[in-house]
């Protein structure tokens, strides 16, 4: 399994989780789902992909990426993992705080 970032047109990004990542980029940019949240957003960019021997790792890391700010994907796709490191402590300052 193999999970995935995409850049929408309107430089959003969508993330998600499958077995054939050519195939499921071309179904995005599709004229096929048009009741799916990309299809206004395309065309689409594959940005970031992973491959996962136990798709419930794969299901695991998909769902922690869709709770990460933007930037913090950013820095993942960049592999800057500085940043990566330096976002999820500030993340985790300002969630304490809160309560």
């Amino acid at each position: 399994m193999y999970v995935y970032i995409l850049e929408c047109a309107d430089s959003l990004y969508y993330t998600g989780v499958t077995n054939d990542p050519e195939r499921r980029l071309s179904e995005h940019n599709s004229n096929n789902f048009p009741e799916s949240y990309t299809h206004s957003r395309r065309p689409l960019k594959m940005k970031y992909c992973e491959y996962f021997t136990d798709p419930i790792q794969a299901i695991a890391w998909e769902k922690k990426i869709k709770g990460w700010s933007r930037r913090k994907k950013k820095a993942l796709i960049d592999n800057d993992w500085n940043s990566l490191v330096e976002f999820s402590k500030k993340y985790k300052i300002k969630s304490y705080k809160r309560k």
